[in-house]
């Protein structure tokens, strides 16, 4: 299955909010990417992070997940450190950057005005995700960054938030052999505020590291 098949187009109306911001943003700066902003490394990754959406200046300015903002700077610093990623993190699409064992993605697509997407766009979007999850045949673990992408997470694999609590650094072992790893989202907000430091950040991808080279994951 191709991204194409998993991803929405850029001319996605599904939610109309959503698609008037995209629409103000393709205004305001023309030269962005301004679009649904598919995920990024292969679908035979073991290894699946679920962000929140695209950060206005970050994601849905390149037009790949997690990067040219801080948040972005975090996690790669991050995935490189544990090996999953090749090549040097630049801040933008072209960098030649890519992920090793690894893919990431967002459960809502476009970015949202303030960075808040509502229920309803989350709901819609999680049929992109559900699709996703479903085609990655290896997958074994996957790390959701926030609540709202916990509880996405758990939608799009038929499961109930209220089974699986959402708690940093807290790994909930599914149905289906999958682990779900929880961390604080890598947002400049969550790392001021000293909610998330990064030696907490680095915790949960050792934990998935080790899991991934035990063997104790499908």
């Amino acid at each position: 299955m191709s991204n194409g098949d998993l991803d929405p187009s850029g001319k996605c109306a599904l939610c109309p909010r959503l698609a008037a911001f995209r629409n103000d943003n393709r205004t305001a700066w023309p030269d962005w990417f301004n679009a649904p902003v598919p995920a990024f490394g292969s679908l035979n990754a073991r290894l699946l992070v679920v962000g929140l959406a695209p950060g206005l200046r970050g994601a849905n300015q390149t037009g790949r997940p997690f990067t040219g903002d801080y948040a972005g700077d975090l996690l790669y610093a991050t995935l490189a450190r544990f090996g999953f990623t090749e090549g040097t993190y630049g801040r933008t699409a072209d960098d030649g950057l890519t992920l090793r064992d690894c893919r990431i993605t967002n459960a809502v697509r476009c970015v949202p005005p303030e960075n808040k997407p509502v229920a309803a766009e989350i709901n819609v979007c999680g049929s992109f995700l559900e699709r996703e999850i479903a085609a990655m045949s290896r997958l074994a673990v996957i790390v959701v960054l926030g609540t709202v992408a916990h509880g996405a997470t758990l939608a799009a694999l038929g499961q109930r938030k209220s089974a699986w609590r959402f708690g940093h650094g807290a790994r909930h072992e599914l149905p289906n052999g999958i682990v779900l790893a929880d961390s604080y989202h890598c947002s400049r907000y969550n790392t001021n505020t000293g909610r998330l430091t990064e030696d907490m950040f680095h915790a949960v991808f050792a934990g998935v590291r080790g899991l991934l080279d035990s063997g104790d994951s499908r």
